[in-house]
């Protein structure tokens, strides 16, 4: 019975308030209910404008941190074992420092750098925010495919790989990636989550991404529901995330099996 009124205490704690914001996205102007709120987002222009920059940004740093973390940690892993607390270290300073001081040094940096580099660098969303994300995610993706590689007798496949003639680039991609895809699928999932719900930077640097566009929304007095319709697709598309994550994960552990 404890057992019992914890797990029905926590649900309640998660589930009232997201029925309650289901509800108030289906309330219109008219005080009925209905999917005005929802139609609103797909008919807003700068809406889709903006989630569309969102996800464009937030797949090429997934993409990218995964590039330069697997390799980097299959080379630790294989031949600088002594480096792997350097790593931790390493990785865990973007946890440490707080988004607010990243975006105050990347403002300063924006307003005494010459003309060119802010041409080169500050003069769109992709050139900026997705290096800067990139260091944001290196905490959430080192950590996934550490484990993974962690889980794998890296060594034996490594050695028996390069016994048949594999280079390094046909080890990693046909050897290793297969070994630890639910690693690297659920570092790029986190990495994609942590760019469409990270707000402070882009706020801060004036780039109109989707979270800073839902924040524009809920300071807007005539348009409370429309915010919180945009509050509740984010999260419906986080949990698909999730839950993709975990049908590959079990795919990929049926396939294994076999």
């Amino acid at each position: 019975m404890w057992r019992v009124s914890i797990l029905t205490l926590a649900l309640l704690f998660y589930l009232v308030p997201l029925f309650s914001s289901v509800k108030f996205s289906l309330l219109g102007h008219s005080g009925g209910y209905g999917f005005s709120n929802y139609t609103a987002i797909v008919q807003s222009s700068a809406l889709l404008h903006t989630l569309l920059v969102s996800l464009e940004i937030a797949g090429i740093t997934a993409v990218l941190v995964v590039l330069l973390v697997l390799p980097t940690t299959v080379l630790v892993r294989l031949k600088l074992p002594k480096m792997a607390i350097v790593m931790d270290i390493i990785t865990i300073l973007p946890i440490v420092v707080p988004p607010i001081v990243l975006a105050a040094g990347l403002s300063e940096m924006q307003a005494s750098s010459p003309l060119w580099l802010v041409h080169l660098f500050f003069n769109h969303p992709l050139t900026c925010l997705v290096p800067t994300y990139t260091v944001l995610s290196l905490p959430l993706v080192y950590r996934s495919i550490d484990n993974g590689l962690r889980a794998i007798d890296l060594h034996t496949l490594v050695d028996a790989a390069r016994s048949l003639g594999c280079g390094w680039p046909s080890t990693l991609l046909r050897v290793v990636l297969p070994n630890v895809q639910t690693a690297v699928l659920g570092g790029m999932f986190l990495t994609i989550a942590m760019a469409l719900g990270e707000v402070v930077i882009a706020s801060q640097l004036l780039y109109t991404t989707f979270p800073v566009q839902m924040l524009l929304l809920t300071e807007q007095e005539n348009t409370p529901g429309i915010s919180v319709a945009l509050t509740i697709v984010s999260l419906i598309f986080t949990f698909g995330l999730l839950f993709s994550l975990t049908f590959l994960a079990r795919r990929h552990g049926r396939t294994s099996t076999r």
